[in-house]
């Protein structure tokens, strides 16, 4: 058995993973609420995995609504050093029609300030290096089992993180083609700082859906037809994730891992213990 414990998290349309064996549901209070659901843990094909549906069984979670710092504070908790995340995204690019893959490789932040994006504050400050947000290393496992899974797949390409949950204005849509951005989506980037704090490997698998509704020969976005793509994409990005299981192991050489280690400002001597005891299973190596 692989020594490496990996987490997904599945968004719209992902909320089990069939082939788990020897499951666990675990249920988390976290120093910083509820996560959105209990952790699934078990094996699958000699792997540790953990599973954590982002909205919830049944999708009762807005974007903005999900706890994303409980859930991936619950991921560290358990061991969890790879998170794989799986979205739902619109296509900002004719060569990325429904159906296809994209494995991401930058954000660019449209959302407003609503959800914690940061473990710190509260007496602690820390400044963290995002300009690469994603693991390089993990994506590229994701790019090569998409491959191997036979899907369509587009590796790296920008993600605009919308706050939703209504679609984009068509003038909003024009004006992230003109960014240059691949795709638009409402909760990876999130998801992605909180992990650079945690010190935890992510990685996307972003299941195009739609053209959001800048492209004049198909219809603009409806929940209809994303539903539809969706239950063929879900069936995909599970086939990934088994290609992809197979081929992490423990040993990470990424920087993710020491992500945190200069990133803390604040005087040691001035941090207060409850505070410490808080963020121990994050950073707590660096706060002695």
């Amino acid at each position: 058995m692989s020594n490496a414990t990996i987490g997904v998290i599945g968004g719209s349309g992902l909320y089990d993973m069939e082939g788990l064996e020897n499951i666990e549901r675990i249920t988390i209070e976290t120093p910083f609420g509820a996560p959105s659901d209990e952790y699934v843990t078990g094996i699958l094909n000699g792997v540790k995995m953990v599973f954590l549906p982002r909205h919830g069984r049944g999708h009762r979670l807005l974007p903005s609504e999900v706890n994303y710092r409980a859930n991936v504070y619950g991921m560290k908790t358990l061991g969890v050093e790879h998170i794989i995340s799986v979205s739902a995204v619109g296509s900002l690019k004719d060569a990325i029609a429904p159906g296809h893959i994209v494995i991401p490789d930058q954000f660019i932040d449209r959302t407003k300030g609503i959800r914690k994006d940061t473990f710190f504050g509260d007496g602690i400050v820390a400044h963290v290096g995002f300009a690469d947000p994603v693991c390089s290393a993990l994506s590229e496992v994701l790019y090569v089992a998409a491959q191997k899974a036979g899907a369509t797949t587009h590796k790296g390409g920008t993600y605009i993180c919308m706050e939703g949950p209504a679609f984009s204005t068509r003038a909003e849509s024009f004006s992230y083609l003109a960014l240059g951005a691949s795709v638009i989506g409402m909760t990876n980037l999130t998801e992605a700082k909180l992990a650079r704090e945690a010190e935890i490997c992510y990685g996307i698998i972003a299941l195009s859906t739609d053209y959001d509704c800048w492209h004049d020969s198909h219809d603009d976005v409806t929940v209809e037809a994303i539903i539809a793509i969706i239950h063929q994409n879900v069936a995909m990005a599970k086939n990934i994730i088994r290609h992809a299981v197979a081929e992490i192991t423990g040993e990470r050489a990424c920087p993710c891992s020491t992500a945190m280690q200069y990133a803390v400002i604040t005087d040691r001597s001035v941090i207060r213990e409850s505070v410490k005891q808080k963020l121990a299973p994050l950073v707590g190596k660096y706060l002695s």
